[in-house]
């Protein structure tokens, strides 16, 4: 079950422009750069229709098929930023910009959704109009909210919306999904804690913020425990803990905790928020300090919709001989999710082969994927928009 011939023709041509991406991260919003490459490329291939400043930084372009008949309309999705990491990979094409690098694989993504693009303006061998979606600020920025906030679906239409995302571990070229939660939400907290500071050797005349804030550390992991099924998937982590006070002998007036909360469950995640809450303060108060929290709401779940995972799967079939049609959840989150709320649609995994995982300075892209994802995207739109 091979790619599609003409990607392996294009492939040499696409594993450049995502190494020249490569070379040139950007972050978050301030993509304009990658974007306008990624504008200089869909204009070259003869689209059209090409929006930008969706989500401030992202681009929508849509390609008609054979006929003029409305038809179904697909969104294709790709992100474009990367990640304030040095890159420590020693390739010939590492990036150009210290402190930046595209540590998750997004130039591949983008230069994949750039491939099916012109293969599909190529053949137009479907009936309909598909959306490309490139966009800005994946990585904490919330860009895929940003987008749907300007209207990316009720603007052009989408009916559904589709995505894919490289996974090292993966044979290089296979696929997995699963219908319903694959990727996890992810909420933030901090805990400030105030009680009395005052010298080591008097510790009965002060109220100890270290000594509170360590029982609210060991409490909170009691949430998941104690208070969550155990079949259901939560992970509560602090990932820091800082007083106010630098010496031994004095016991610091206040302390911070930060922390996060994933979950692939919605009522899960409310209940760990508002357990954080009543954990954090009541715990504070017994010892006669306060705690104030402040919770910062992340990504939602990723919630792959069951007939449109069934369609993504069929295309990866088409595609890969190896296809992993009920992958276990992971808990990064992933905010495709906020298109996913709004429309019916599919997330997919595509394999990267043995390499360090995202997010790590030693990370690498296989170009050996990129002719899989196109396909996959190609087949996706000839299958569920087939022409007349």
């Amino acid at each position: 079950m091979p790619t599609r011939n003409r990607f392996a023709e294009l492939h040499p041509d696409i594993t450049g422009w995502r190494r020249h991406l490569h070379q040139h991260p950007e972050l978050l919003y301030d993509v304009e750069e990658t974007a306008a490459f990624v504008v200089d490329r869909l204009k070259a291939f003869g689209v059209e229709d090409i929006t930008t400043g969706i989500g401030r930084t992202g681009v929508v372009a849509a390609i008609k098929g054979k006929t003029d008949t409305k038809g179904r309309v697909i969104g294709l999705r790709a992100d474009m930023d990367a990640l304030p990491i040095t890159e420590a990979t020693g390739l010939d094409y590492a990036s150009t910009v210290r402190g930046k690098m595209h540590a998750c694989g997004h130039d591949g993504h983008t230069s994949i959704l750039l491939g099916a693009a012109q293969y599909l303006v190529e053949t137009r061998n479907f009936d309909g109009t598909v959306v490309l979606i490139f966009q800005p600020a994946e990585e904490g920025g919330a860009g895929g909210k940003a987008m749907c906030d300007d209207g990316l679906m009720e603007r052009w239409g989408i009916e559904e919306v589709y995505g894919l995302h490289n996974m090292p571990g993966l044979p290089v070229g296979a696929f997995a999904t699963r219908p319903g939660p694959l990727l996890a939400s992810s909420d933030e907290f901090e805990i400030v804690v105030t009680g009395k500071g005052g010298h080591a050797a008097a510790p009965h005349a002060a109220i100890d913020t270290t000594l509170v804030a360590s029982q609210i550390v060991v409490s909170l992991h009691s949430i998941v425990s104690r208070n969550i099924d155990p079949i259901h998937r939560v992970v509560l982590t602090v990932g820091t803990f800082e007083t106010d006070s630098t010496a031994s002998n004095v016991i610091a007036h206040a302390a911070r905790l930060q922390g996060t909360v994933r979950t692939l469950d919605p009522s899960c995640r409310d209940l760990a928020k508002e357990r954080v809450y009543r954990v954090a303060e009541d715990t504070a108060s017994a010892f006669g300090a306060r705690a104030e929290v402040t919770w910062v709401p992340g990504y939602p779940v990723t919630v792959n919709t069951p007939e449109e995972t069934a369609h993504a799967l069929e295309a990866a079939r088409a595609v890969s001989a190896t296809v992993i049609e009920n992958v276990d959840p992971i808990l990064p989150s992933e905010d495709f999710a906020y298109m996913l709320e709004q429309r019916p649609g599919a997330y997919i995994f595509l394999g990267n082969g043995d390499t360090a995982m995202c997010h790590h300075p030693q990370y690498m892209f296989d170009d050996d994927a990129i002719p899989a994802g196109c396909s996959w995207f190609a087949e996706l739109v000839e299958r569920r928009m087939p022409a007349q």
